[in-house]
């Protein structure tokens, strides 16, 4: 029964949930990050590039030129897809920029909560008896 107890204890605590909760909000923002990478950066990226989408980036190293990634992989031949791997570059590079900028967000919020003064605190009962006596010396 000891372990199903431990179990329950490490399920409830706040850091498994905590950790649940930032692997589905993940998986969110990635595919957000994805729409964004796919149908907003590339299309205007590739538009400055030619007009071609750098998904259908490839060569095929069997000689023979296709119109596209997918008859290529169709012809049996081994295709290098360039610019499929292109894509994934910049889904990471604007994933790492975005929870840079999450991160710079919350530690300028910490060095502002650590900034702030305290007010000074209240003396401890020893210290008011101290402080009692003291006067009491000085009259």
């Amino acid at each position: 029964m000891g372990f199903l107890k431990e179990f329950k204890e490490f399920a409830i605590k706040g850091n498994v949930i905590d950790l649940a909760v930032g692997v589905v909000i993940g998986g969110a923002f990635g595919k957000i990050v994805t729409s964004v990478v796919d149908d907003v950066l590339m299309p205007l990226i590739g538009t400055v590039m030619g007009g071609t989408s750098f998904v259908d980036k490839f060569y095929a190293f069997d000689g023979k030129i296709y119109k596209t990634l997918e008859e290529a992989k169709k012809g049996g031949g081994a295709v290098l897809a360039y610019g499929n791997f292109i894509q994934m570059v910049f889904n990471f590079l604007i994933i790492a920029l975005c929870i840079f900028m999450m991160v710079k967000g919350i530690n300028k919020m910490k060095r502002k909560e650590a900034e702030a003064p305290k007010a000074p605190a209240e003396p401890s009962s020893t210290d008011k008896l101290l402080l009692e006596i003291r006067d009491l010396l000085k009259k």
